[in-house]
């Protein structure tokens, strides 16, 4: 059984292939440039020919793109977007104008294209992946699934607040399912304020098999939980630091206990000590993350998680993990079957089986070091 997994961050996007016949450390991998930093670079060689650009797609996550399309702007240069690219920047069309760009109709579009530079916009881009990985002789033929994780603020109404509305979903998800596995879905079930999400359902037209979709930190976390050393612990805290986003878990065998998610611009080694402290002994409060002009944070069980006597203070995983190095909080960096840069794509995996239980047996197998043959991939007669 194969499944493809691809994990979209702000910097990478990380991809394994799952392969049950292999142990997971022989499994196919690749760590390449994140479209959104991809499509920065689109921009920056079309403002250095000072070309006036097309945008088309479907929303994708920004950032690099974002600032490039400022700096495109900036130069004095035209900047014109469909509708569904456009909200790649802000779900507010109004608010995307008002940043200079032009949102044209798709009939207008197709008269633009003679005399722009064209740049379409996705997050997933199967039919990339899929090329890359045949011109190294892997087939992706027979996939039993494929599963994608961007990260969604979602569609916050007018005048609310995308940070609380990013909140609110974390919370209705935990309470309805309590595990982190609740923020994945198959295709067909993506709910519809999950804009992002829902433009990978869209991108992945052509994949022929069933379809996760889920979201970036909590397919981290639950990866980490995968490390041989964590998966000793009965209730722990894990802090996933990524690029823009930092979002801590505090677990136990009852599911999700607490969580706060802040800017990592925001917070600095003390900061995050006194987070990880409130959020280990119960006293973490919503308007301290909020207010501080994070997500939010939320406590479900009261029991404390006492930092004292234990062997691993918080583990800690994510691209800006080493802001963590010198906590004075033991802090263990999980390596889930050796490799940090894929623990999302072990949650994505984790949560397939979840999602799509008659793959659960042969996931879970892998997952448990039960899988695999043990056989090298040489000897396989095909992978």
């Amino acid at each position: 059984m194969k499944i493809l997994t691809v994990d979209i961050g702000t910097g990478t996007q990380d991809i394994f292939l799952y392969d049950s016949r292999l142990d997971l450390e022989n499994g196919f991998k690749l760590i390449v440039p994140s479209p959104t930093m991809m499509v920065q670079r689109q921009l920056q060689t079309a403002t250095s020919r000072k070309e006036a650009v097309l945008l088309s797609g479907v929303i994708m996550g920004g950032g690099p793109s974002h600032w490039a399309a400022e700096s495109h702007l900036k130069a004095g240069l035209q900047l014109f977007a469909t509708p569904s690219a456009a909200r790649s920047f802000n779900d507010d069309l109004d608010e995307v104008r008002a940043m200079g760009i032009q949102v044209v109709s798709d009939d207008e579009a197709s008269r633009l294209r003679g005399r722009t530079t064209q740049i379409e916009l996705m997050d997933f881009n199967y039919q990339r992946i899929r090329n890359a990985l045949i011109g190294f002789g892997v087939s992706l033929d027979d996939l039993a699934a494929v599963a994608v994780a961007v990260f969604d603020h979602g569609d916050s109404p007018p005048g609310y607040s995308d940070r609380q509305f990013r909140f609110d979903y974390l919370d209705s998800r935990i309470r309805k399912e309590n595990r982190l596995s609740a923020f994945a879905f198959q295709s067909e079930n993506v709910p519809k304020i999950m804009t992002r999400l829902k433009a990978v359902v869209t991108s992945a037209k052509e994949v022929d098999a069933p379809l996760v979709v889920m979201d970036t930190a909590p397919a981290a976390v639950l990866g980490a939980t995968f490390d041989r050393r964590v998966k000793q612990e009965q209730r722990l805290l894990i802090l996933n630091v990524g690029n823009f986003h930092t979002l801590a878990f505090r677990l136990s065998s009852k599911g999700i206990e607490g969580v706060f998610e802040h800017h990592t611009g925001l917070v600095d080694l003390l900061k995050l000590k006194r987070l990880l402290e409130a959020l280990a002994d119960g006293s973490l409060r919503h308007e301290d993350v909020f207010e501080d002009h994070g997500h939010g944070a939320l406590i479900y069980e009261s029991d404390p998680l006492p930092f004292a006597n234990r062997d691993i203070g918080v583990v800690v995983t994510g691209p800006r993990r080493n802001m963590m190095r010198e906590s004075s909080l033991r802090p263990y960096f999980a390596a889930p079957f050796g490799d940090m840069m894929i623990t999302g794509c072990f949650g994505l995996l984790a949560a397939t089986g979840d999602v799509y239980p008659d793959l659960a047996d042969e996931i879970n197998a892998s997952l448990d070091g039960a899988g695999g043959s043990g056989t090298p991939p040489w000897e396989l007669s095909e992978t």
